[in-house]
């Protein structure tokens, strides 16, 4: 039954593919996308992967769906036509990528098998040992945050890199107002004439946050995290800021503050390994933060991951408000 699902899901994924690419319409084709990424969450929990199915959802058929409709803001809606193309050249390579690509698979282990070459080296040993040293039931999290902190350190700063970089592209808020076409009415705004949106969102905003919470600190017992965490708490600010209107969203969070969370988040993921040297150990060794080894790794976790979310949260919204207040050109 779960192979039929999945092959279900499969078929729709290819259906909207293509419907993207045949589509000559920019709006539609922004819509078919988070459709997209909302039909591959639902194939991540199809393979117990809930942790990225949870990502996907928030960012992928959310955050950057927002992001698109802004960036298309400030163009068409529609293709534009003329421009000299090669359509046999693009078959060709769509061909042999998709070749190359089924090739690959045939080298594959079968779905499934505990006899796998993933499941022969270092996951035994994660699954055996992290009750006995770290003690959270999440293994995920505890790989993470714990194992591979200096992994996730580097994706926190290249998220905070890229959020610089939009930044430096667009300009903030502020700078975008000072020297470029004023958004829009709608940017500023929002919904606020549309009862129903208004009505439901102000109902879905506080559940939003609360289960942002809910991710973001028990993250160790369940799926969750930093990186999700910090998605879902940026899509209930976006959502307040299309509903209420831009204006009303950089009043109660200003430009300011989302920098310093961006820049913030970092910093204390950064701290908490430099804690850990200046107390005898490694960086990012946590097991030093309390006189309970496990403990230590416990609260060390929690505070990265925290670190994590600050800056996820940050970024995502400097991002947001940097497409917003921008002015159709």
């Amino acid at each position: 039954m779960i192979i039929l699902f999945g092959v279900f899901l499969l078929t729709l994924l290819v259906i909207t593919a293509l419907a993207i690419v045949r589509s000559e319409s920019l709006f539609a084709a922004v819509i078919l996308t988070g459709i997209f990424s909302l039909l591959m969450a639902a194939n991540f929990f199809l393979l117990d992967a809930a942790d990225v199915a949870l990502t996907e959802a928030a960012i992928g058929a959310g955050i950057t769906t927002v992001l698109f409709l802004g960036a298309l803001a400030l163009t068409g809606q529609s293709e534009r036509g003329g421009g000299s193309t090669n359509r046999l050249l693009a078959l060709g390579v769509v061909t042999i990528t998709t070749l190359l690509v089924i090739y690959a698979t045939f080298d594959k282990p079968r779905f499934g098998d505990p006899q796998a070459p993933v499941h022969q080296h270092v996951g035994p040993w994660y699954l055996e040992k992290t009750p006995e040293l770290v003690d959270i039931p999440n293994a995920v999290t505890a790989v993470l945050g714990s194992y591979r902190g200096y992994d996730t350190l580097g994706e926190v700063f290249v998220v905070l890199t890229a959020g610089i970089g939009v930044l430096f592209l667009l300009g903030s808020g502020t700078a975008s107002r000072r020297n470029g076409p004023a958004p829009s009415d709608t940017v500023n705004q929002g919904l606020r004439h549309y009862l129903v949106p208004r009505v439901v969102g102000r109902v879905l905003i506080p559940f939003i946050f609360l289960f942002g919470l809910y991710v973001q600190f028990h993250g160790e017992y369940g799926p969750g995290g930093g990186f999700q965490a910090g998605a879902i708490l940026a899509s209930a600010i976006i959502l307040y800021s299309l509903l209420e209107g831009e204006t009303q969203a950089l009043r109660a969070l200003p430009m300011s503050v989302l920098v310093w969370l961006a820049a913030g988040g970092a910093i204390l993921y950064s701290a908490v390994g430099i804690a850990g040297m200046l107390l005898g150990g490694n960086f990012l060794d946590y097991s030093v933060l309390l006189p309970d080894p496990v403990k230590g790794q416990q609260i060390g976790i929690l505070l990265i991951e925290l670190g994590v979310g600050v800056t996820v949260f940050g970024v995502m919204l400097c991002v947001f408000h940097a497409f917003a207040s921008r002015g159709k050109v």
